[in-house]
């Protein structure tokens, strides 16, 4: 089935000044999904859910059914979802090793990829350990550190939350907090780097820390160190009646999933994406491309690239100069 939306895109937009980039506005443009869910019959609605994102496909679909669960009154407390965790895991793997080297200068090691995706489905840890530890990888760590980076600014975590603790924060949801979502009134970056409340990586530079972060994610899982709370953590709550909402931690952040039941219908349908809030208008990337100099412009538009993959959209990301 097709149902032909747009997935979206983060669009930079960059002026300059005395040969500084002198403003960055960051605009994340999503598709309106509660508008094609709207009205639709529940279970009819939480089947379409999936089709309509190119990534996560599992993430989301669970989310919805969550959602649609809680809102007929049935909770579920946090706990990994294996589904969920494996599409992460091999999220994860994606970015480090066809995503990354190429922003290193390097190909992309498309044999060890399928390699280790197939043992992270088979649930081969060893093997995937050995890959980790092995020379291939050791060499983009090096690499990492090698290109030009940013120093990190202060940066706004958000904190560990399921379906129960974020209806604390958020008893309901609406369309303008789906756009910017906020924690306590400010952007909070989401993702690995967040999971592990910036452990790992902690006196790496910014783009360096959230490579290393999904790295970490991958070794956790290797030695059985992964727990609730990991990439693939899935819950649901109920708030009135009639509304529920699932929170899943997928491989770039919190998703949060809220459904309004009219009977059996969906009255109206909310979600809040990891990249909404990584690509906040006042998240961190904002601040590592102002007072970059702006007089050779395909080095920015390089260095952009490598800013936005370190917050790595779930869409395609353009520039442009105002």
């Amino acid at each position: 089935m097709t149902v032909g939306i747009d997935p979206g895109c983060v669009r930079l937009r960059l002026a300059s000044a005395d040969g500084r980039v002198s403003a960055v506005s960051v605009v994340s443009e999503r598709p309106a999904v509660a508008q094609v869910l709207r009205g639709r019959p529940a279970d009819d609605a939480v089947r379409l859910v999936p089709l309509l994102f190119a990534l996560c496909g599992k993430a989301q679909g669970r989310a919805a059914a969550l959602a649609l669960a809680a809102a007929r009154g049935e909770k579920c407390g946090a706990r990994i979802d294996a589904a969920i965790q494996t599409e992460a895991l091999r999220e994860h793997l994606w970015r480090w090793l066809l995503d990354l080297p190429p922003l290193l200068g390097d190909a992309p090691l498309r044999e060890e990829f399928v390699a280790a995706a197939g043992w992270i489905a088979e649930g081969q840890r060893d093997q995937l350990a050995a890959m980790l530890a092995g020379p291939r990888v050791e060499a983009l760590c090096q690499a990492l550190h090698a290109i030009e980076d940013v120093a990190e600014q202060q940066v706004h975590l958000l904190p560990p939350l399921d379906a129960k603790s974020s209806l604390r924060a958020w008893p309901s949801l609406n369309a303008g907090f789906c756009r910017h979502p906020h924690w306590q009134g400010a952007a909070a970056e989401t993702g690995a780097i967040a999971r592990r409340q910036g452990h790992s990586g902690a006196t790496a530079p910014a783009f360096a820390a959230r490579w290393l972060a999904r790295l970490e994610e991958l070794r956790d899982w290797t030695v059985g160190r992964e727990k609730v709370g990991a990439a693939g953590t899935a819950s649901a709550a109920s708030g009135v009646a009639g509304r529920g909402r699932a929170v899943v931690e997928t491989a770039r952040g919190l998703l949060m999933h809220e459904i309004v039941l009219d009977g059996e219908r969906i009255a109206d349908y909310f979600i809040v994406a990891p990249t909404e809030w990584n690509f906040h208008p006042q998240g961190p990337l904002a601040g590592w491309l102002t007072g970059r100099d702006a007089g050779d412009r395909e080095a920015v538009r390089a260095f952009a690239a490598r800013a936005v993959a370190a917050l790595d959209p779930c869409v395609r990301w353009e520039m442009e100069w105002l």
